[in-house]
């Protein structure tokens, strides 16, 4: 009788069921087809910053095609270009110019770094150190003299580092440096490459501090490519997320979760006593005055036993140098008057220039980066003292009088002060 008078209600329900089946379907392939090409684009934008940033056959092939004509010599030309025992593996770089690889030479782990191309009018926005523009490796020439060579440098370091006293001790040690083979002599190709290698301000650094803890050891050189130690520990935190997961994850989360996947406090103070000894090794040291000029956390790494290694020193630059390439530049604001993202002077605002006292010391940047690393955990006894010595620190000035009896003092303090809580721990 019901069907009698309504007919058609029998159908209705299977025609409401494969509308509403239709309408899941086409949701579904709309997502689906949202997420596979959401997830390409991903992958094509990765894909793409990598060819840009990571270059590494052709830093190779510019090195060892100059090795092979006979242009440039070193201890690592042979095993990068011949045997092939160098070779890079991880891409590491951050920018096109500034290839950074891990690498194994003979089967001990490294770092090779390699500068690539240079703009032809550098500003101070860009690097401090690029690469020659077409030609490469083009001093000394054919015919100069060991000593013509030694006065070149000396030039070079007077004009980084200032008029030291102990110049010609620095030229020695870099004509050693150079003399890759230890034949005693430095060869025309040892020289270009030793020549190319000193405008980079991570080299000379490296040369300069070969003998400090805090410093990565060079392995080796051709070119201006060099292979550094490798570090076991690239942060001071410690842990790594695999790129795709590092996109979606917020900047405040991902700063917890560092937080929480830090070393126990008494390895921590001991990295920080590190970072506090590598500053005073760059401030006034045995030929000048260098500035860190990237306190970031990515730059510090830290070894098994918790002795803290610096990673990236390319941003660590002489203070004689960075005060000649900033003086009278042209600026509207401080914020024209910046290098790295640390190294601020003021804008003269009567002249439009910028000044050459650089504002904030190496020590007071550095207990910026050590603030919230050090007082998380914290033993309660000490917390106190630490967070007071903290903030003094932070608050130094370059321009302040007597600045330099306060920066030895609070340093002092602090190296004791962590020191003796550390002292009779396994972790010392």
């Amino acid at each position: 009788m019901a069907r009698s008078l309504c007919p058609g209600a029998w159908l209705r329900k299977p025609y409401y069921l494969q509308a509403r089946f239709s309408y899941v379907r086409m949701k579904y392939l709309f997502f689906s087809w949202l997420a596979v090409f959401v997830g390409s684009w991903i992958i094509y934008v990765q894909y793409s910053t990598y060819t840009e940033l990571c270059r590494g056959k052709d830093c190779k092939k510019i090195i060892c095609d100059k090795y092979k004509t006979g242009v440039i010599d070193g201890p690592a030309c042979n095993s990068l270009c011949v045997t092939e025992s160098l070779y890079f593996g991880k891409c590491l770089s951050t920018k096109p110019n500034n290839q950074m690889y891990l690498g194994i030479w003979d089967n001990l782990p490294g770092v090779v770094k390699c500068q690539m191309e240079q703009a032809l009018h550098p500003d101070f926005g860009t690097e401090l150190e690029p690469r020659k523009e077409i030609v490469l490796f083009d001093k000394p020439t054919r015919g100069t003299t060991v000593q013509k060579f030694k006065e070149m440098v000396y030039s070079l370091f007077k004009a980084k580092l200032g008029d030291q006293g102990n110049l010609s001790e620095l030229v020695n040690l870099i004509l050693t440096v150079a003399d890759g083979d230890k034949d005693g002599q430095v060869s025309l190709g040892e020289a270009k490459s030793a020549w190319a290698l000193l405008q980079l301000n991570e080299f000379l650094l490296m040369v300069i501090l070969q003998d400090k803890e805090h410093t990565p050891k060079l392995m080796g050189f051709c070119g201006d490519l060099y292979v550094m130690e490798s570090i076991e520990y690239t942060s001071l935190y410690g842990i790594s997320l695999p790129w795709v997961i590092e996109l979606f994850i917020p900047s405040g989360f991902r700063r917890s979760m560092d937080q929480l996947f830090t070393p126990s406090w008494p390895r921590k103070a001991k990295i920080a006593i590190g970072l506090l000894e590598f500053v005073e090794d760059v401030f006034h040291g045995p030929y000048g005055n260098f500035l860190m000029c990237d306190t970031s956390a990515k730059n510090l790494g830290y070894n098994d036993k918790y002795d803290l290694k610096m990673v990236d020193m390319r941003k660590i630059v002489p203070e004689t140098n960075l005060k000649e390439l900033i003086k009278d530049r042209h600026c509207e604001s401080d914020l024209d008057c910046v290098y790295g993202t640390d190294c601020r002077t003021s804008c003269d605002q009567s002249t439009m220039k910028c000044t050459s006292e650089v504002i904030q010391p190496n020590l007071a940047k550095a207990c910026q980066l050590l603030k919230d690393y050090l007082l998380l955990g914290a033993p309660s006894e000490i917390r106190e003292e630490l967070e007071k010595q903290l903030y003094s620190c932070i608050a130094l000035k370059v321009t302040a009088n007597q600045m330099e009896m306060e920066h030895s003092l609070i340093l002092n303090n602090l190296k004791t002060l962590l020191w003796k809580k550390i002292s009779y721990t396994n972790d010392s």
